[in-house]
């Protein structure tokens, strides 16, 4: 009996160490329902130009919030970490035509650039990420997330954002946008909230999508019994400027 004890420790420390750095699946509803089954892929669509008369905005990296919820799941979730990971280089613009369908937006992430668990993100995203993460779990995290089974960033090293016109009207905007990611393209709709002026554009929303609609294998470990949630919780605060044209 105590053989098996320690033999019992033994694999709940060796779980533990593995686990910390695997990314719960929130106990609250999902904040948007995720359509039943993805669309048709849309690979290599090219951008769009702004329509001639829109006004172009430049996206603001240092007063934009674009970042990622990534939930744990799995029988021992209890053991591993929520995170939240934060696009720290993202570029791109807007444009604001007569009506929404004229007006879209595309925005480029370098996958290199993403930041696991920055402790101001976290404490920012609410009790379901209460506390910080250890730098060798956030390292973990990232090793974990960039390697080829699941964002590959060798191979694609950058996550496109892109819509080429709203839907409905300026009080309640609709935004499709087409998300690629490691090579494969979904379009989702998303409601957007938009503040704009002559000098400055503000969009925010929030959306989910799954990662196996990407082809992407959720990570997980001792035979799935901490596993990373296939869902993923989007989110962005987007602050974009006028720009001459």
């Amino acid at each position: 009996m105590l053989t098996q004890r320690r033999r019992a420790t033994v694999l709940l420390a060796v779980i533990w160490t593995v686990s910390a750095c695997a990314p719960t699946r929130p106990v609250q509803s999902p904040p948007t329902p995720l359509p039943p089954k993805p669309l048709p892929e849309i690979i290599g669509a090219a951008a769009q130009p702004a329509p001639a008369g829109a006004v172009v905005y430049a996206l603001d990296p240092a007063r934009s919030r674009l970042e990622a919820r990534v939930y744990r799941a799995g029988p021992l979730a209890r053991l591993g970490h929520n995170h939240v990971v934060t696009a720290g280089g993202a570029t791109g613009r807007a444009w604001v035509g007569a009506t929404p369908a004229d007006s879209g937006f595309e925005v480029v992430v370098p996958v290199a650039s993403l930041v696991v668990d920055d402790p101001a993100a976290r404490a920012a995203a609410g009790p379901d990420f209460a506390g910080e993460v250890p730098e060798s779990a956030r390292e973990g995290t990232r090793a974990n997330m960039t390697r080829p089974e699941v964002l590959d960033v060798a191979a694609y090293p950058t996550v496109t954002l892109r819509c080429t016109g709203l839907l409905g009207d300026w009080s309640a905007p609709r935004a499709p946008v087409d998300v690629t990611l490691r090579g494969v393209t979904r379009r989702i709709e998303v409601p957007v909230a938009i503040e704009r002026s002559a000098a400055t554009l503000t969009a925010r929303g929030e959306f989910m999508l799954r990662q196996t609609d990407f082809g992407i294998t959720p990570f997980s470990v001792a035979g799935g019994a901490i596993q990373v949630a296939d869902e993923v919780v989007l989110s962005f605060d987007a602050v974009a400027v006028a720009v001459a044209r």
